[in-house]
C-alpha cells in the first residue's frame, strides 16, 4: 500500500504564520503534524508521497530527507491559493507522477489525531474494498460545512454530499481515504465525468454510487487546524501529552 499525503494548500487563514511556511510542518509537541502521520504508519506502508505547491515544496524536500522512509515530493507547479488544482486534480496528478499502481491511502497533511491509523488500514484490508472513516456530528451548521454520508448496512456508504444544504445524516466523512488499486485508477475517470475537483471528498461522492464504499466509525478525535485559534487549542491540549 501507498500513502499519498494532500499538502498543497496554502493556510491563507493562519497568516501569518502559515504565509511563508507549510501548515503540515508546524509543530506539535516536539514533532511537525506530518510527523506524526508518518511515523504512525510507517509499516503499514511501503512508500509515501507528498503533494506540495511550488511556494512550499523545497520545505517538503528537506523534511523528507530527514526521514528514514522512502518518501517522494511532488511540485503541482501552482504558486498562489487562487491558481490551486484543487485535492481531486492533486490526487490525480501526484498518482501519475509517482507512477502509483496500488492500494493508496490518501489522508490530509493537516490533521492531528489521538488514534492510530493502523486500526483504519486493517478495517480496509479485511473488507477488501475503498474505505473511508466517519464520526458523529450533532450541529447542524458544521454538518453544512462537511462531507455527510448516508450508511447502510454494514457500514456500507449509500451516498455522500459534500456541504448539504440540507444534511441527510449526522454521519461526518473526515480526510482520511483508503482506496483499492482498482478504484483509485478511477480518479480521470471522476473527473472527466463532473466530479467536484476542491474536496477530497467529492471522489468519495462519485465512487460510492459506482464501486462499494464501506466507512469504518472514527475510533478517536481528530484536530483539523484551519485556524490560528485551533492550532493554538491543540498545541495547549497535547502541551505535556505528546
Amino acid at each position: 500500500m501507498k500513502c499519498l499525503i494532500l499538502a498543497a494548500g496554502y493556510a491563507t487563514r493562519l497568516y501569518p504564520l502559515t504565509e511563508n511556511f507549510p501548515k503540515p510542518l508546524l509543530k506539535v509537541g516536539d514533532k511537525t503534524i506530518m510527523d506524526w502521520l508518518v511515523d504512525d504508519i510507517a509499516g503499514e506502508c511501503d512508500g509515501f508521497v507528498v503533494i506540495s505547491n511550488h511556494r512550499f515544496a523545497g520545505f517538503f524536500r528537506d523534511w523528507a530527507a530527514t526521514k528514514s522512509l522512502p518518501i517522494l515530493v511532488v511540485d503541482d507547479g501552482t504558486s498562489t491559493n487562487e491558481t490551486r488544482l484543487g485535492a481531486v486534480r492533486d490526487i490525480e496528478f501526484a498518482l501519475a507522477q509517482a507512477g502509483i499502481d496500488d492500494d493508496t491511502l490518501v489522508i490530509a497533511g493537516d490533521n492531528v489525531l489521538d488514534f492510530s491509523l493502523r486500526r483504519f488500514i486493517g478495517y480496509a484490508r479485511a473488507k477488501g474494498t475503498s474505505c473511508i472513516m466517519r464520526y458523529y456530528e450533532p450541529e447542524a451548521a458544521k454538518l453544512s460545512k462537511s462531507g455527510v454520508l448516508e450508511i447502510g448496512e454494514d457500514d456500507l456508504v449509500l451516498g455522500m454530499e459534500e456541504k448539504p444544504a440540507q444534511p441527510r445524516s449526522h454521519w461526518c466523512c473526515p480526510p482520511f481515504y483508503c482506496y483499492t488499486r482498482a478504484d483509485i485508477a478511477r480518479i480521470g475517470e471522476a473527473i472527466q465525468a463532473g466530479c467536484a475537483i476542491d474536496a477530497p471528498g467529492s471522489f468519495v461522492s462519485w465512487l460510492c454510487t459506482r464501486s462499494q464504499v464501506h466507512a469504518m466509525e472514527m475510533p478517536g478525535k481528530r484536530f483539523d487546524i484551519g485556524s490560528l485559534d485551533s492550532y493554538n487549542k491543540v498545541c495547549e491540549e497535547y502541551k505535556g501529552i505528546i
